[in-house]
């Protein structure tokens, strides 16, 4: 296995965005054409792709559209899923872990933003952790649902209606925003990289 400690970044690295997913494309085009975008923009932005090391679905399509256009990628796979998602070996820093756990524990240590496209329940997972780590005050990096044709809408509902019956304070909602367009996303990157630095 490789050694997720020497995985973490040194001051060299470049801003790093993770990116949640689907293992799937999905039925509508517009997933898919989003994530390669998504990908494309991390390279022209000379930031850095952090994700799960996938060669499959959505996953697929922003680790080679990062790649082709030069992007740095990291990318951590659990040694049971090598086979499922096709374990991406081309990347530039390609980590197994033993664990999902240890998975997302490397992909939120090494990416100072948290970017979730549309996905399923992995995905959906990946989000409540790191949303529920902020909640309690464990760390304070960005989240952004990238909600391409409004696929996140149903999930702000939820989250909606967990705050309206008492569950969670109404700064739920603050913890994480929704674009609607790569553009947006970028934009937004962009700002508060700039705000922080």
């Amino acid at each position: 296995m490789s050694d997720p400690a020497s995985s973490i970044p040194s001051s060299a690295t470049p801003y790093s965005v993770c990116v949640y997913c689907g293992s799937r494309p999905g039925h509508k085009d517009s997933y898919e054409a989003a994530a390669i975008e998504t990908g494309t923009a991390i390279a022209q932005e000379g930031w850095r792709l952090v994700y799960g090391a996938g060669d499959v679905g959505l996953m697929g399509a922003v680790a080679r559209a990062a790649q082709k256009s030069g992007a740095e990628t990291f990318g951590v796979i659990p040694v049971h899923l090598l086979p499922k998602e096709l374990g991406k070996r081309d990347l530039t820093h390609f980590i197994i872990t033993e664990t999902m756990h240890e998975r997302k524990k490397v992909m939120f240590m090494n990416s100072d933003a948290i970017v979730v496209l549309p996905g399923g329940a992995g995905s959906l997972d990946e989000f409540f952790e790191v949303l529920t780590w902020k909640q309690i005050g464990l760390h304070d990096k960005p989240i952004f649902l990238l909600s391409t044709e409004g696929y996140w809408k149903p999930l702000e509902a939820l989250i909606d209606h967990v705050i309206d019956e008492g569950f969670a304070p109404l700064s739920t909602s603050s913890y994480f925003e929704t674009v609607e367009t790569v553009e947006e996303l970028v934009e937004r990157l962009r700002s508060l990289r700039a705000a922080r630095s």
